[in-house]
């Protein structure tokens, strides 16, 4: 039974964070004035605007954790629910927010399997409550250069881990996400080799900001941000944080991830975000930061680990540079 605690100094997360609809609206208008991103950045604020979720969303409840707030400004809602790294609904940023409405999310259900003495089949509900729920506000950082701040709803992995007890033998944790052709129009397109499949090492996955998450700023998530459950580690490179996850195997061996079968030479297992790593095709020194005016915006200097620093020992003794 999950028991939530009042308190008269506790605000709910849906009454401390805006949706911020006038602040995006200004934003657009401003480039719209100053002609500012001239054909692409206008088109793209603009499809932003014009295939946002119009269904009403549902509140989520959760305590504010303290411990895992960033000061900087948050992503305006419109911004973070309408730029999204989504391949299963279109290769487009703006793609998934105008087709992921073909998802549905209930009933859902996550199969824990592999290496564990307790393995488990649990629908959605069951799920959400293995743990009270916590607001946290994250950064993050997509490997394309661009980064946000959201605040999310959900709690460690690891609160799961324990609770299934991994054997001696499990030394890396998979993530499966659902590959529906029939909900998710980008997985008739061979762009990636489907199901999308992301992993861990055990100790990033016990790391308590490894984050199981069923929210978004004070709502439950929206499609096009990876309804019902997804991952959010908010010191690796986006594409490591899988969405709409259906199977969590612990495993021996390290999982094949998707993006590393897809380019190896592109992504590597860890993905940690690292400035001094350039990718093939671009800097990674650098990033600009969604919501903050578009393209006039100075770009902010990528920080090391996206600024989380305390995960700096799970990799001591590592080259960097090759284990990417």
């Amino acid at each position: 039974m999950l028991i939530q605690r009042k308190s008269d100094n506790i605000i709910l997360p849906s009454e401390i964070t805006p949706r911020e609809f006038v602040d995006a609206r200004r934003q657009f208008l401003k480039q719209l004035a100053m002609g500012a991103a001239g054909g692409t950045g206008l088109l793209e604020m603009a499809g932003r605007q014009a295939f946002a979720q119009s269904d009403s969303p549902r509140k989520l409840a959760a305590t504010t954790n303290s411990s895992y707030v960033v000061m900087d400004n948050r992503t305006p809602y419109k911004d973070a629910t309408t730029y999204n790294n989504f391949y299963e609904f279109g290769t487009d940023k703006s793609e998934p927010a105008k087709t992921a409405g073909s998802l549905k999310t209930r009933p859902w259900t996550v199969s824990i399997e592999g290496e564990v003495s307790k393995p488990v089949k649990l629908d959605l509900d069951s799920l959400m409550k293995m743990a009270p729920l916590e607001e946290r506000i994250y950064r993050l950082r997509c490997v394309e250069g661009w980064s946000m701040v959201i605040p999310w709803i959900g709690f460690s992995l690891s609160n799961l881990i324990k609770k299934v007890e991994p054997t001696s033998n499990a030394k890396y944790v998979e993530f499966t996400s659902l590959a529906d052709r029939s909900q998710m129009p980008g997985v008739r397109d061979d762009v990636l080799n489907w199901p999308y499949v992301e992993g861990l090492r055990m100790d990033e996955a016990m790391h308590p900001l490894a984050l199981l998450t069923f929210g978004m700023y004070g709502e439950v998530l929206p499609n096009q941000n990876g309804a019902p459950v997804r991952m959010v580690l908010p010191w690796k490179y986006g594409f490591k944080s899988a969405k709409s996850i259906v199977r969590i195997r612990f495993t021996s061996s390290q999982p094949k991830t998707a993006w590393n079968l897809a380019a190896p030479h592109e992504y590597g297992f860890y993905s940690n975000v690292n400035p001094d790593v350039d990718h093939p095709r671009w800097s990674q020194a650098s990033e600009r930061r969604i919501g903050e005016d578009g393209y006039f915006t100075k770009k902010r200097k990528t920080l090391m680990f996206n600024g989380y620093s305390e995960v700096a020992g799970l990799y001591s003794g590592m080259d960097l540079r090759k284990y990417y």
